[in-house]
């Protein structure tokens, strides 16, 4: 709003006199104070904390008209969904739309409404959501660590683009990742899992032990996985098959031939329906059947996916006499210090080696 100086009175905010131009400026102060005390006793009844920035937001324009958060990243998923296949892997959308559902249910239960605004939020809500997932819900902490980098991702998108004021939660730290390296299974916990019996109903039961076999036989990530197409699969001179992909971590192209068991598993599950070699399952519910299979194999590691591959690295490959040059090429590992990480050396093969040694060396004469 705008008016003549010389008709402004600081002490009453108002415009003296009757003229027009006081007359329509005094009636759009009166509204813009109604519509504040509005926004005020709206905020209150939902009986949360808020301050200025909150009654501002909600008074330049309601929840459901301007930028929101969830509005953002459901924006934000969307523009992601169309790039499948192109620079997004299927099995990222899961993660964003996981966060999606935990979110709202949180921003529900926190604010009392389906949505806030940027305004709304303060330092103290990546903590609470935090909790929300980590307590309420009983998620892991790194898969509450990719929920949070979302959230602090679609605070930084909506400050550059203007809908926020300010970054927000700039200072808020991620929960450290879990740094204990899975370990690979003993060949007695793998032969319980490749064959314990699954009741049929159970399908989805069987696909997760299915994709978590064919990683310890090829040494597939699960994002890669659940990814490939026959596109992925070629014959040698020899009429051997390979597996051949870009991993969606490094882009490190990985090349690994194909065992008779990974051969089988791919044929399982080949349909005309799809492209992908093996059905999507989406990660959490994956982490959870793998807990399932777990406790129906009988085993009492805690079994997570990527055991598969660190099972293929030394169980599979290391064991069997194969290179750990080879192995890293197999893992599309960028260098041999993380393929180091997989391949670990088993008491088996720590035996055979040292046989081969005193066989090596049984004419050598030690000169003391």
């Amino acid at each position: 709003l705008s008016c003549t100086p010389e008709l402004w009175n600081p002490r009453e905010s108002r415009l003296n006199g009757k003229s027009k131009e006081a007359v329509d400026i005094n009636a759009k102060i009166d509204w813009l104070l109604l519509s504040v005390n509005s926004a005020f006793d709206s905020l209150v009844e939902r009986k949360i904390d808020f301050d200025a920035t909150a009654v501002k937001e909600l008074l330049q324009g309601s929840v459901e008209t301007q930028m929101t958060l969830l509005k953002r990243l459901d924006m934000h998923i969307e523009d992601m969904r169309s790039r499948i296949g192109i620079d997004v892997a299927k099995s990222s959308m899961s993660t964003y739309i996981y966060t999606r559902r935990y979110l709202g249910e949180f921003i529900q239960k926190r604010f009392k409404t389906n949505d806030v605004a940027f305004g709304q939020l303060n330092e103290h809500i990546p903590w609470e959501f935090q909790d929300y997932i980590l307590k309420d819900k009983g998620l892991a902490v790194d898969t509450v660590r990719h929920y949070l980098a979302i959230l602090k991702k679609i605070c930084r998108i909506a400050f550059k683009e203007g809908h926020a004021e300010k970054r927000y939660f700039v200072n808020f730290k991620l929960p450290q990742e879990n740094r204990k390296p899975p370990r690979a299974l003993s060949r007695e916990d793998f032969e319980k899992i490749r064959d314990v019996v699954i009741p049929p109903e159970r399908i989805t039961h069987n696909i997760a032990r299915d994709l978590f076999l064919f990683a310890c036989y090829t040494g597939v990530p699960y994002a890669d996985a659940v990814s490939i197409t026959g596109d992925n699969i070629y014959k040698d001179d020899k009429g051997d098959l390979w597996l051949k992909y870009l991993r969606k971590k490094n882009e490190y192209l990985a090349r690994v031939k194909l065992l008779p068991e990974a051969i089988a598993l791919i044929e399982k599950y080949r349909s005309n329906d799809r492209e992908e070699l093996f059905p999507m399952i989406h990660h959490p519910n994956m982490r959870r059947h793998m807990k399932g299979l777990r406790d129906l194999a009988g085993i009492s590691c805690d079994l997570v996916y990527h055991m598969g591959r660190h099972t293929f690295g030394s169980l599979i490959t290391l064991e069997a006499g194969v290179p750990i040059e080879t192995i890293s090429k197999m893992l599309g590992h960028t260098n041999l210090t993380t393929t180091q990480l997989y391949a670990r050396v088993t008491p088996k093969k720590l035996f055979e080696d040292m046989d081969k040694f005193i066989e090596a060396t049984s004419d050598m004469k030690l000169v003391l």
